[in-house]
């Protein structure tokens, strides 16, 4: 079963906090089905078109997007279930890549058009994402990547609000170790030698 998710999900499958859903993902309930319930709840919570996370091996550089939520069937999706390595040149063509790389905060751009070269790159979200604005939720433990959440909304820009922040910095900790976890148990292993 692909991890795509769609806006006509059963309300009632959808968590009352992100903190209790965290918990029970702790507490060993299957990965998948979580994730495929948080990345609902957070786009209706955040009022955005799209969420995707993007979740990635720090020592093998690999990474892929096992799973995305959008809120309307014709809205692009980013969705990649095949682990594939890291251009070497990402950072230097994604200036937000290379502030998750590096474990700085969090990022929440309010119009990729208008925003500061220095941290977006509007041609290559331009090319590759599709967005107007969006949140670049940076999931480090230790000073190491291990994932992406990236809400975004389409065809306008959008200010984020002071509880959108505080609901990013409320789970982007807890979904780290969860991140973490997730690859650990589905990423390619190194070879030996």
């Amino acid at each position: 079963m692909p991890y795509e998710m769609n806006a006509q999900l059963n309300q009632q499958n959808l968590p009352s906090s992100p903190i209790k859903l965290l918990q029970q993902m702790e507490l060993g309930q299957n990965l998948e089905t979580a994730f495929d319930q948080l990345l609902p709840w957070l786009g209706q919570q955040l009022n955005c078109d799209r969420v995707f996370l993007y979740v990635r091996s720090p020592y093998q550089q690999l990474g892929r997007v096992p799973f995305c939520w959008i809120r309307q069937p014709d809205f692009p999706k980013i969705y990649d279930p095949d682990w594939k390595h890291e251009p070497p040149a990402l950072p230097q063509h994604d200036p937000m890549f290379a502030a998750a790389l590096n474990a700085q905060p969090s990022l929440f751009i309010e119009d990729v058009k208008t925003a500061n070269s220095n941290v977006v790159n509007y041609e290559f979200e331009r090319q590759n994402f599709s967005h107007r604005a969006l949140i670049h939720a940076h999931l480090c433990i230790e000073k190491k990547l291990w994932g992406i959440l990236q809400p975004c909304v389409f065809d306008h820009p959008r200010q984020w609000q002071r509880r959108d922040r505080q609901l990013i910095e409320q789970i982007v900790g807890w979904l780290a170790l969860l991140t973490r976890a997730y690859v650990n148990r589905h990423a390619p292993q190194r070879e030996a030698g």
